[in-house]
């Protein structure tokens, strides 16, 4: 076992970093947790800032302080318009939502009793002409309003701890008393051809991008959830991993109701030279009516179709959707996809919540590994107990 030493100098440090910081949250708008220094603020405070030598690197990334015609961004109203811009910009792209469900149906088809919780299989209304996806809804004991947390894969099981290990973000979240909804990929979001593509509100509109689908379901969902009586509506996150990071991602900036949000190593940025982070394929953002390119990295044989062609095409990089954000706190739980270097583009975020007031909204962890480690998890509870328990 290895034994940290530190001398008095430092540890006075780590203290004053670990007062500023909890000083600073609950000195700002909307705190996010209860006085005093707490043990989920403990684990996760030396992650809301990059490494020195990543400090103000802003990378290759165009500035998100500047609007596309190349006017700056230095006030809280310019902000709010290059908001409206960026997003518009993307869902532009990416095709236009149909209007949300008020009141999406959860069917309950069976249940059951784990530990301090209980289980019921579910399906959950979430597209128009009653579209579904099945999943489970883990709600624990007590009467108490609880922090809820949506948690997206490629299955539902694995959420809830029947699939591969430590991905069971639903159930550990449950038993750490936060009602948790685990859903899988919908039929219209299919990750194997023929696609079947969501379209927007009305079928002569242009069909949805999948990863915009995708962040559509996750907003139904968000409100089925936020109507549930045990649920507090101003308390809801989204977690995924890979897959799952990059639905969990697009659904939290493009829908502004989710609290916060975990990415776990989904490839936070485009990058043609890991073949994990592939926003290309036809199943993210390279869907393209009539044509079927092949899987793999784009290349003159082989080249980008659907919205992450023109994407790339007009230089833009997901470190503008990250800013729709702001000033939402999010982690991105990285490992090989998403190294430290990430924070050029994390520091985009960083300025426009400096330019907002808000400190300590961004963070990033990091693992060698793509698979989730005990550590990170452990990382991931603590924010969303730092972040979602509301102010007692």
């Amino acid at each position: 076992m290895s034994v940290i030493r530190m001398n008095f100098s430092t540890f006075s440090c780590l203290v004053l970093l670990l007062l500023s910081s909890q000083a600073t949250l609950n000195s700002q708008p909307h705190a996010y947790s209860s006085p005093g220094i707490n043990k989920p603020l403990m684990e996760i405070v030396p992650f809301f800032r990059p490494h020195p030598e990543l400090a103000d690197d802003f990378g290759k990334y165009r500035s998100v302080l500047k609007f596309y015609d190349g006017t700056p961004v230095k006030t809280r109203s310019d902000w709010k318009k290059r908001r409206e811009e960026i997003q518009n910009t993307w869902r532009g792209l990416m095709g236009d939502w149909p209007p949300l469900i008020k009141k999406p149906k959860i069917e309950c088809l069976a249940q059951e009793r784990r530990e301090n919780f209980t289980q019921h299989q579910v399906r959950v209304e979430i597209a128009p002409e009653q579209q579904t996806v099945d999943g489970y809804l883990l709600i624990p004991d007590g009467k108490m309003l609880s922090p809820a947390v949506l948690v997206v894969y490629y299955d539902a099981e694995t959420g809830i701890g029947l699939g591969k290990e430590l991905r069971d973000f639903g159930y550990q979240l449950a038993k750490r008393g936060f009602v948790a909804l685990s859903i899988g990929t919908p039929e219209f979001c299919s990750l194997q051809p023929p696609y079947k593509p969501l379209y927007g509100s009305g079928r002569g509109e242009a069909p949805l991008q999948p990863l915009s689908a995708l962040a559509y379901v996750a907003a139904n969902c968000h409100t089925a959830l936020a109507n549930l009586p045990e649920v507090d509506p101003n308390y809801i996150g989204i977690i995924g991993h890979s897959y799952g990071g990059k639905w969990a991602m697009f659904a939290s900036c493009l829908y502004e109701k989710f609290t916060c949000a975990v990415w776990s190593d989904p490839g936070i940025v485009f990058d043609e030279s890991r073949a994990n982070i592939n926003y290309w394929e036809p199943w993210y953002l390279g869907y393209e009516p009539g044509r079927q390119r092949q899987r793999g990295i784009p290349s003159t044989a082989n080249p980008r179709t659907g919205a992450y062609k023109e994407l790339i095409r007009k230089g833009h990089d997901l470190h503008e959707l990250h800013t729709l954000m702001a000033p939402r706190p999010f982690l991105v739980s990285g490992g090989a996809e998403d190294p430290s270097n990430r924070w050029e583009a994390l520091n985009h975020t960083l300025a426009v919540n400096t330019l907002l007031g808000y400190t300590n909204r961004v963070a990033m962890t990091n693992r060698k590994s793509h698979s989730p480690t005990p550590e990170s998890n452990e990382q991931v509870y603590a924010f969303f107990e730092y972040f979602l328990k509301p102010v007692q």
